[in-house]
């Protein structure tokens, strides 16, 4: 067969018992595809190889969590048991904790997307003395790490006598430049005309938000939804600092207390470990649409 006849044979329709011949412009970005799953399909397994390792754990017996650890029977449950959580329960008070995380974190999630999505639509739509400054305060505000104003947060606590509760967990993680500044950019995509037909019509500046802006604005809701309940829900430095007793404290510091108490059960550990991890899991699933829709968007405007 001749160069010719191979060309003409690629680009024409294939027929019944043929065989395709893929031009060879159209190999490299076959091979790049190729190679961008499987990297990805690499990236998935070593997410996932630690939490099946800790599930599995959390339903082995004791004895053969980590006795197993070193080889492939790590990943298969050859005793299947759901004791370590009855221990976990029991010995963890693992029941409080879960709902001292759940009230701190949708409070922080809810009160955090209200404030926050007002505050980036200010920035976005209004106009005021002092705008463009404080859009660089805000700017500048995502750079510097929680640590580094945790310690003078604290005396600040202390001093109003606001410490070992809930609202000393809540209240300093709402306002937020980092998510005020994801809103900001997002509505400033969003078209002017639609807002200005909605003020023709008689509606106000908090009907027009609510009412035209917050309905296309769900993927970037959904972005901070996910992201804010990440955040709060893995949050361990502060309920360090400002929480005495086990009544208002949080899972992640009920983990690192617990796994200190004599005797240490691994499978016990694995089983507080897995409780901790299930919600995160569900509300990326419960947001994951919105979520990459909102990345792709963002990937597209850059």
């Amino acid at each position: 067969m001749s160069p010719m006849s191979v060309v003409t044979l690629a680009r024409s329709e294939p027929r019944s018992g043929q065989i395709t011949v893929i031009q060879p412009r159209r190999l490299p970005r076959v091979l790049g595809a190729l190679a961008t799953y499987v990297g990805m399909t690499l990236l998935a397994v070593m997410f996932l190889v630690p939490l099946l390792f800790e599930f599995i754990g959390s339903i082995k017996p004791n004895d053969r969590v980590l006795s197993e650890g070193n080889s492939w029977r790590a990943f298969i449950p050859t005793a299947i048991t759901f004791v370590n959580y009855g221990d976990a329960l029991a010995r963890a008070d693992l029941a409080h904790l879960f709902i001292n995380s759940m009230i701190i974190t949708s409070s922080i999630v809810v009160a955090g997307i209200v404030v926050n999505s007002l505050f980036g639509y200010a920035l976005a739509r209004m106009t005021f003395r002092g705008r463009g400054l404080l859009i660089g305060v805000v700017i500048a505000l995502i750079i510097i790490p929680f640590q580094a104003i945790a310690v003078p947060l604290f005396f600040m606590m202390a001093k109003i006598e606001v410490l070992d509760t809930y609202q000393v967990q809540i209240v300093p993680f709402i306002a937020s430049p980092f998510f005020t500044y994801l809103f900001y950019t997002f509505f400033l995509s969003i078209p002017k005309e639609l807002e200005e037909a909605a003020r023709v019509d008689g509606a106000g500046p908090l009907t027009i938000f609510w009412r035209v802006v917050v309905p296309l604005a769900r993927p970037v809701y959904a972005t901070v939804a996910i992201l804010s309940f990440l955040f709060a829900w893995g949050e361990l430095l502060w309920p360090v600092l400002v929480t005495r007793g086990p009544e208002v404290r949080p899972l992640p510091l009920g983990i690192a207390v617990f796994q200190t108490l004599p005797p240490v059960q691994w499978g016990d550990i694995m089983a507080f470990a897995t409780v901790m991890t299930l919600p995160l899991l569900v509300v990326f699933l419960a947001f994951q649409d919105a979520f990459v829709r909102s990345v792709a968007r963002t990937g597209i405007k850059g």
